[in-house]
């Protein structure tokens, strides 16, 4: 087995990382964070440079590299800004890989070129009041008009709005069947009439955030169906497979810095004479955030390596989506606890680790549905 990177992707790294230094600065990552602002600018320094587009192929006009490529250029931005990374992944899962999944070749011609372009941003449209864990419980209905849709109805936790072109909806076409059934994925732009939303106040990732859509009789046409007529929830679970790497990719990234941090505060803080790295209390908090890290980021290569072969399924998906939340969260706690006072001062970045790392083990599929996948899968 062969844990390191191809000399290629060393230096991916180490110029994405140089890149993101300049673009992406921490007092930048800060201010975005304070305002409530998405972090545009950085983004479209990573587009223009062609990172956005490091796995799409190369007839579309990406770098036709490898989802191990993918994972390098998430975890590295997340290090940096979890936000950042977290525009990147939600363009790169519902901008270009569900348009490669289920597109017609119009849709990958016309959105995924876009999207490594940095011209469209996505948005994606699932949750709603009473769907939430029971994600194929959405009422949202999308009614047949003459030869288009009409979708009503309204959905919670849209993630990308402030900035989004276009919005990926499930709505439910057909009542007749099992929840499973009858739901239909739509590729609306954002701006069409009928679409309002509301951003939400949130505890973390204040930078994006999230939102309330609501959906009056909006127009969705015949083309802009993803993947087939009710046949949204099979793409939907291709779609989250592929977001459990990329947002797990990003979280490790971030958990990584916050580790960091940590580190560098223990050598500098010094108490009773010496740095307070040098007292085993503090070094053992340390030892388990380097532990936590480093089991997350072979988790996260590991899933990618079984992506690029095939073999990655929902066991792999939510045995890697609830380590790696559960590894930020706890790093991020233990993070603020070396640095006591400076930790929980919005003046340090680690503030911002905490509140962004509690949802971690929320959205995206809770820790406790991991669980219950993780259960069912080994026949329980």
């Amino acid at each position: 087995m062969d844990f390191a990177f191809s000399e290629q992707q060393e230096m991916m790294r180490r110029t994405l990382h140089d890149l993101l230094g300049r673009v992406c600065p921490p007092e930048y990552a800060m201010a975005c964070d304070r305002k409530g602002e998405a972090p545009v600018e950085a983004y479209l320094a990573l587009a223009r440079d062609g990172w956005v587009g490091v796995s799409a192929p190369e007839a579309y006009g990406g770098m036709g590299g490898s989802t191990l490529d993918l994972a390098i250029v998430l975890e590295t931005a997340g290090m940096h800004y979890l936000d950042l990374a977290t525009v990147i992944f939600r363009n790169v899962c519902y901008g270009c890989e569900a348009v490669l999944i289920s597109g017609t070749e119009r849709q990958k011609a016309e959105l995924v070129p876009a999207t490594l372009k940095g011209e469209a941003f996505f948005a994606f449209s699932l949750t709603e009041p009473e769907a939430g864990s029971d994600a194929a419980a959405i009422i949202t209905r999308a009614e047949p008009d003459g030869d288009h849709f009409r979708i009503t109805g309204v959905k919670n936790f849209t993630s990308g709005m402030p900035i989004a072109t276009h919005i990926l909806v499930a709505a439910r076409t057909d009542s007749s069947g099992p929840k499973h059934e009858g739901i239909t994925n739509f590729m609306v732009p954002a701006k069409r009439e009928g679409v309002t939303w509301k951003k939400l106040p949130l505890l973390g990732h204040r930078a994006m955030g999230t939102s309330v859509v609501y959906y009056d009789r909006v127009l969705a046409r015949e083309d802009e169906i993803l993947g087939g007529l009710g046949q949204g929830w099979k793409g939907l679970m291709a779609y989250l497979t592929y977001e459990r790497l990329c947002l797990s990719a990003a979280r490790t990234g971030a958990a990584a810095a916050a580790l960091e941090l940590a580190i560098s505060h223990a050598r500098e803080r010094k108490q009773f004479g010496r740095p307070i790295g040098s007292f085993q209390a503090v070094s053992h908090m340390l030892a388990e955030m380097h532990v936590l890290v480093d089991t997350a980021r072979l988790q996260v290569y590991r899933f990618a390596w079984l992506a690029s072969q095939g073999k990655a399924g929902r066991l792999e998906a939510a045995t890697l989506k609830l380590y790696a939340g559960e590894a930020y969260k706890k790093v991020s706690d233990l993070g603020v606890q070396v640095m006591g006072g400076y930790g929980y001062s919005a003046e340090a970045a680690m503030e911002r680790h905490y509140r962004d790392a509690r949802l971690a083990t929320i959205g995206a599929g809770t820790s406790e549905i991991q669980r219950n996948i993780i259960a069912k899968a080994i026949g329980l």
